[in-house]
C-alpha cells in the first residue's frame, strides 16, 4: 500500500512539472511576431549575420532582439548598407521601412514595434505612441498636431488610425500612418536623410550674402535651440510686452542685426518653411533660447 501511495505522489508531481514546464517555460520558447520589411532598393536580409532573403521579406520570428542588417543586391556600390538591432514583440508586427540612400546620413527610413503597456493604462479606449528620431531633436507631428520634439511620449491616444510626421530643418520630413490599439504602445523610431538641396540653397545664400558685403564685413548668425515647444517667438521689441510678429522653428538659423538686453535682433532669411505661425522682416528673439554661430 505505502508504495502505490509513493508511485501515485511521483506520478501527481510529474504531472505538475509538465504542467508548469509547458505552460510557462515551453510556451514562452514558442512566442512568435512577424518581421516585415520593405527597401528601395531590393535588399539582402540578414538576421544575426545569416542570409535569410531578400526584400520585400516577411516571416515569423520568436520574440527578441536581433541585429538585422540590409545590404544593397546586384553589386550596387552607390548605395549604403544599412544595419541595425530590432525588437519582435509577441502577436505583433515588427515593420521596417528604409530608402537606401549613397551614404548613412543620406539613408532614411522608419521601423515600428508594437508592445503591450504594463501596467495597462485606467481608460481602456487609449494606447501610447513613443517617438525616437535619428538624429535627436526633430518637431513631432500627430494628425497635424504639433506635439513637441523627439524623444516624445504621447499618452492617451485614442484607438484607431493615425498620421505621424517628424521633421526637423535640412532633412526630409518623414510621415506614416499608425493605428493605435487600445492598451498597447506603438515604438516609431524614425531615420532622417539629409536634405542636399537645403544644402545647396544654404551654399548660394552665403554667396550671395558675401556678394551683399563688398567690404567682406563679417555677418553674424544666430541659431535658435531646440526646446520642448519646437518654435521660438519672435517679437516686436526687445520686451516681452512686446507684440508677438512671428514664431520661428527651432534649428533655423538667422543674420544678427543687434542685441541688448538679453535680446537678439534678427532678419527673416526668407525660408517661409522656417516660420510656424505669422510674418516678419526684422525682429527680437530671447537670447536665452538662442545660441551664436
Amino acid at each position: 500500500m505505502k508504495n502505490k501511495l509513493i508511485l501515485l505522489s511521483a506520478l501527481v508531481f510529474g504531472f505538475i512539472v509538465f504542467v508548469v514546464l509547458r505552460f510557462f517555460i515551453l510556451d514562452k520558447t514558442n512566442e512568435t511576431g512577424v518581421l516585415k520589411i520593405n527597401s528601395s532598393p531590393t535588399t539582402s536580409v540578414f538576421v544575426n549575420n545569416l542570409v535569410v532573403g531578400k526584400t520585400p521579406f516577411e516571416e515569423k520570428y520568436k520574440v527578441g532582439e536581433y541585429l538585422l542588417k540590409l545590404i544593397p543586391e546586384g553589386g550596387v556600390t552607390d548605395t549604403a548598407s544599412w544595419n541595425g538591432k530590432i525588437n519582435v514583440y509577441k502577436n505583433a508586427k515588427t515593420f521596417i521601412n528604409f530608402e537606401l540612400g549613397s551614404s548613412d546620413i543620406l539613408t532614411s527610413g522608419e521601423i515600428l514595434t508594437t508592445q503591450k503597456i504594463s501596467p495597462p493604462p485606467k481608460n481602456s479606449e487609449y494606447g501610447e505612441i513613443y517617438v525616437e528620431t535619428d538624429p535627436q531633436g526633430a518637431i513631432v507631428t500627430l494628425d497635424n498636431d504639433e506635439k513637441g520634439v523627439a524623444p516624445l511620449l504621447l499618452q492617451d491616444v485614442l484607438r484607431g488610425d493615425h498620421e505621424i510626421s517628424v521633421f526637423m530643418p535640412g532633412f526630409f520630413k518623414r510621415t506614416q500612418r499608425i493605428n493605435v490599439d487600445p492598451g498597447y504602445r506603438v515604438n516609431a523610431f524614425f531615420k532622417l536623410g539629409l536634405d542636399q538641396s537645403q544644402k545647396q540653397l544654404s551654399d548660394l545664400e552665403k554667396q550671395a550674402t558675401q556678394s551683399a558685403n563688398p567690404n567682406n564685413k563679417k555677418v553674424t548668425y544666430v541659431i535658435i535651440n531646440n526646446n520642448p515647444q519646437g518654435w521660438l517667438r519672435v517679437r516686436a521689441d526687445a520686451s516681452l510686452g512686446a507684440t508677438e510678429e512671428a514664431k520661428v522653428k527651432t534649428g533655423e538659423k538667422f543674420e544678427l542685426l543687434d542685441e541688448k538686453n538679453g535680446w537678439y535682433k534678427i532678419k527673416f532669411n526668407n525660408n517661409r518653411d522656417a516660420l510656424v505661425s505669422g510674418e516678419f522682416t526684422e525682429g527680437w528673439i530671447s537670447k536665452e533660447y538662442a545660441s551664436k554661430e
